[in-house]
């Protein structure tokens, strides 16, 4: 019988991170500096692990590899997902993805990284940097020489259930007291533009990569519109935000008993609000704030009960 997968997240300290995950989540994060919840992840750098069933404690990387029918025996050498919740204590550094056939010849074979954002929560009146203004590549190196910052990256207010979809090429940060749910192609290949001059622990100045990342980036800028569609059926309001080529991002508002059933695609589930249960052949498993789980192709049907939010993702 197949069972959901849950799945225990991956921590990883940042020198922007701060102690959202754990006040917010009750994750037990490694320290005060904690940047990155890799909730859902078979990327080498951050693998998660199987909490329950036949499969505990079993890596998504090997699950992956050994039990290819869990997930319709895809075509894909690597899981191709990764889901994050990210804590901006502080602004990121500004930075650029490349995409996969960059990465491919560049990266040792990673994949390109373009990814997503559900603003989660923020700051009163906070915004974010997303995309650029220069014209020419020309300018934009002239700009960057310059340290003309201001003038060259464009920002953007955000709020609370914004959804943004951020394309490989794209420059991008997110900003001080924003709370994400970013999904994003299996990567870990990011090109630093600029870092605000800030210093690590040790003093030393964190490391640029300007020429891949003027090599990667879109010149002109051009914003990818997102006009997310919401469809209401009993107890639940499912809002559709992106179906791209590289994955699809729904929202899941659940208001008592809802019903579901999905035999052809695996999907990722993250509640980031509310509790409930999720009831399959007679089975129940709690699900809360923080849960991270996939549900295997072939599942079927199953309910969810109670008052909660999903993220869910598929390929």
């Amino acid at each position: 019988m197949l069972n959901p997968l849950f799945l225990k997240p991956v921590f990883k300290e940042r020198i922007w991170g701060g102690t959202t995950l754990r006040e917010e989540f009750e994750y037990p994060i490694p320290s005060n500096q904690t940047g990155e919840c890799w909730a859902i992840s078979a990327h080498p750098n951050g693998p998660s692990v199987i909490e329950n069933g036949s499969f505990s404690g079993i890596s998504l990387d090997e699950l992956w590899t050994k039990h290819p029918e869990l997930f319709g025996h895809p075509k894909e050498k690597v899981f191709p997902l990764l889901t994050k919740i990210l804590d901006a204590n502080m602004d990121l550094s500004v930075q650029v993805h490349p995409d996969d056939s960059y990465a491919m010849a560049h990266e040792n074979g990673e994949l390109g990284k373009t990814e997503c954002w559900y603003i989660i929560d923020c700051k009163e009146d906070a915004d974010m940097i997303f995309g650029h203004n220069a014209l020419t590549k020309e300018e934009m190196i002239e700009q960057m020489n310059a340290g003309k910052w201001s003038e060259l990256l464009r920002r953007v207010k955000i709020k609370p259930g914004d959804f943004f979809y951020v394309p490989s090429g794209t420059i991008h940060a997110l900003c001080e007291g924003t709370l994400v749910l970013e999904t994003q192609q299996s990567s870990d290949t990011t090109y630093r533009v600029y870092d605000y001059d800030r210093r690590d622990a040790e003093g030393n100045l964190r490391e640029l990569h300007l020429e891949k990342a003027i090599e990667v980036t879109n010149v002109p800028h051009q914003d990818t519109m997102v006009t997310p569609s919401v469809e209401k059926k009993d107890n639940v309001k499912i809002t559709t935000f992106v179906k791209s080529e590289f994955f699809s991002v729904y929202k899941w508002d659940v208001q008592g008993k809802a019903v579901f059933s999905f035999d052809d695609k695996y999907l990722l589930l993250s509640v980031i609000e509310g509790e409930g249960s999720l009831v399959h052949n007679g089975e129940s498993y709690g699900v809360k704030k923080g849960t991270h789980l996939i549900i295997p192709v072939g599942f079927g049907g199953f309910e969810i009960n109670g008052q909660c939010e999903i993220i869910v993702s598929h390929t």
